[in-house]
């Protein structure tokens, strides 16, 4: 029996395959999701999730873990300096190893962020029914505009940015920061969940941090996965 077919389609834009061709996402499809802003499951699952993420890191030997240093070159290579815009999953682990926590959002964005800091793979989720058509990886646009989760008004990009689109524009800059347009709210039912590659970190991480993610959110009643794919340039 053939596998069914993805549940969106995504291309990569021939710039970003002949620049980039070892990047890679696993994207996969959450359903029943629950963003209310309670955290009483999540709390006690942190617990337990930060005592074996400060078994395995500490602040200095975290620059040097594989994962991380992948992110960080990446970043390097976009003209990003990550020792001053962190990856996510770095700054998820600084927090767990700084101040014991990590910062409260809903249940379903906490519980892939605490996959995120488990696992040291950059995460980022986008409600369906606000994603409009298909998705594209590409370069942006030499002052394209993109708001981010957070920020109060659209800035202008550079044009070095690899962006994930869709009809309407920017969802994501791939792999570090979201748009708000399509961020996960209590309105969210369905989500899609995005595990970002670079060169340096294998698929099967990507589809490991999926599969934390979807553990930890049954745990806390805040959504379950119904599959998932692998995309490549």
């Amino acid at each position: 029996m053939s596998a069914p077919p993805p549940f969106i389609r995504v291309e990569w834009h021939p710039r970003v395959k002949s620049a980039y061709p070892q990047l890679v996402m696993v994207i996969a499809k959450f359903t029943g999701i629950n963003a209310e802003k309670r955290f009483d499951e999540i709390g006690r699952l942190e617990a337990e999730a930060f005592e074996e993420i400060k078994g395995k890191y500490t602040l200095e030997s975290l620059k040097h873990d594989p994962v991380v240093r992948a992110y960080r070159d990446f970043y390097w290579r976009l003209s990003i300096d990550p020792t001053k815009q962190r990856p996510a999953s770095e700054a998820l682990i600084r927090r767990v190893l700084g101040d014991g926590s990590i910062w409260r959002i809903n249940k379903f964005v906490n519980s892939y962020n605490l996959a995120s800091a488990i696992t040291g793979v950059t995460l980022g989720a986008y409600d369906i029914n606000r994603i409009r058509g298909s998705l594209m990886v590409r370069f942006a646009g030499l002052g394209e505009l993109f708001q981010g989760i957070g920020m109060p008004s659209p800035k202008p990009l550079n044009g070095n940015e690899i962006v994930v689109s869709d009809e309407e524009g920017i969802v994501s800059i791939y792999p570090y920061r979201d748009s708000e347009r399509t961020k996960i709210t209590e309105d969210t039912r369905e989500a899609i969940l995005v595990a970002y590659g670079v060169p340096g970190v294998p698929v099967s991480l990507l589809e490991e941090a999926v599969k934390v993610t979807d553990r930890i959110a049954r745990a806390a009643s805040a959504g379950r996965l119904e599959s998932y794919f692998t995309s490549k340039p």
